[in-house]
């Protein structure tokens, strides 16, 4: 699923994040070995670097929420999975911004400081895990591109009913797909070689976007697991999903592919 912050396919929130992990890591090792070595430059540095690390989180955290809301599938285990990514980075900024608070004390409590910033580094660790899951796992923010895919397509339609016009005859190659959000619903347009197909993007089995997938031969594959579904009937091809897809009708009107709902 292509991120919604980018910069020409490029995801804006996996490039930030390095600058809160260096920052923050950084803060607790010249916070321990200004401390035990009774280095006052590095216990400064220790203040500095907490500070940037919390910016700069708040900063990655744009982003990463952004995508949490309009690029995680929803109803999927990767949704579940990303908003325990950003509840344990939260708490993890807040532990940070604890100890940036005792800093500031005449006489601070370096142990106690060790400890939230240990506490803070293994929270951020866990959340990383959590998020190379989502990214290479889940594929969010990957813009996978396959033979004549051609670049990804989506479209809104807001308080539509009926049937809805979605897309030009000749707009789309085959075994393109094209994402459609329609009020509160995400169907996949999709090409074959003889026709025009539409289905729910959502696979049967956790919850993974159809339209990060690939299509062929009529088929559709899950980007998570790989199951496959006929794009004509959407029974199951491959598992390990159970449960078919849903189909919908598209008509082609004019030189218009036509949605009907």
């Amino acid at each position: 699923m292509k991120s919604k912050v980018n910069i020409k396919s490029h995801p804006l929130h996996p490039i930030l994040i390095p600058f809160p992990i260096a920052f923050f890591t950084g803060t607790l090792a010249c916070h321990i070995i200004g401390w035990l070595m009774n280095k006052p430059d590095l216990l400064t540095m220790a203040y500095y670097l907490n500070l940037a690390g919390i910016g700069f989180a708040l900063l990655a955290a744009v982003p990463g929420f952004i995508d949490f809301l309009y690029t995680v599938p929803p109803k999927s285990t990767g949704k579940k999975r990303a908003a325990k990514h950003g509840i344990i980075n939260v708490s993890m900024v807040f532990i940070f911004a604890i100890a940036l608070f005792l800093r500031r004390n005449e006489d601070p409590n370096n142990i106690l400081i060790a400890l939230l910033e240990i506490i803070g580094v293994s929270l951020m660790s866990i959340a990383g895990w959590m998020g190379g899951t989502l990214v290479y796992r889940n594929q969010i923010g990957v813009d996978i591109r396959y033979a004549n895919a051609g670049k990804w397509n989506e479209a809104s339609f807001h308080n539509e009913t009926g049937d809805i016009e979605v897309a030009n005859i000749d707009e789309m190659k085959v075994n393109s797909m094209k994402l459609l959000h329609i009020n509160d619903r995400r169907i996949v347009l999709a090409r074959t070689e003889d026709r025009y197909v539409a289905f729910d993007d959502r696979c049967t089995h956790r919850g993974g976007s159809l339209a990060g997938g690939s299509t062929m031969c009529n088929l559709v594959q899950c980007p998570w697991h790989g199951s496959q579904f006929d794009l004509i009937t959407g029974e199951v091809k491959s598992g390990p999903a159970q449960e078919g897809i849903k189909i919908y009708t598209v008509a082609e009107r004019n030189g218009k592919i036509i949605l009907v709902l």
